[in-house]
């Protein structure tokens, strides 16, 4: 069921594909074993534990799978929504973009996303973003939020780049906000970016 208005607003299920920027962002399939493998590649790719560290770390296609399962299953319960980045005339994947933590009394919610090593330089997540961002603030089949939030880890001057252009202003430097690359016992600095649904809306 629907419920449409306000921090009450339930997406519907399953997720509406989202298309724009030569870019089509599905849902992950989490039985599909080319989406695991995908998934897989995404989340030990040296740039992207460079600057994330997950709760659950990913070290082969089991806990790839793990982890990929919790993100449908937080899909599912509409906690999160998980989306795959794939090329709108190929099919291929490119990359990962979620609109993640949402809290429906605060109307809000966290954005996250990496871009395959091969998809890179092509501002595949700057365009992904754009399309979720859009999705989750103003599409009339979207969550109805009324706020994203985006953090990075300080030193991470492309994603800055990324949430710039499509409208996160930047609100400020939160102290050992987030862990370490890999550690889950040290931390370190993160810049917070955030868009409102009543922000000017940008073309990336």
């Amino acid at each position: 069921m629907t419920l449409a208005g306000g921090p009450h607003r339930f997406h519907p299920h399953p997720l509406p594909d989202l298309y724009g920027h030569g870019l089509r962002l599905r849902p992950w399939d989490a039985d599909s074993e080319a989406d695991v493998e995908t998934w897989f590649q995404g989340r030990t790719d040296p740039e992207f534990r460079r600057w994330n560290t997950p709760l659950k770390i990913t070290t082969d296609l089991d806990s790839a799978r793990d982890s990929l399962c919790i993100a449908a299953e937080n899909t599912a319960n509409g906690t999160s929504a998980a989306y795959c980045v794939t090329d709108a005339a190929t099919g291929a994947p490119l990359g990962h973009v979620g609109v993640n933590v949402v809290n429906r009394v605060m109307s809000s919610a966290r954005v996250g996303y990496w871009v395959l090593p091969e998809a890179r330089g092509r501002r595949v997540a700057t365009h992904a973003l754009a399309l979720a961002t859009r999705w989750a603030l103003a599409e009339p089949d979207g969550l109805g939020l009324h706020r994203l939030e985006l953090d990075h880890a300080v030193g991470h001057d492309s994603s800055c780049r990324v949430a710039e252009r499509c409208g996160f202003r930047y609100e400020g430097t939160l102290r050992d906000a987030m862990w370490e690359a890999g550690r889950h016992d040290a931390y370190r600095d993160m810049h917070l970016h955030a868009r409102l649904a009543t922000d000017p809306d940008v073309n990336p």
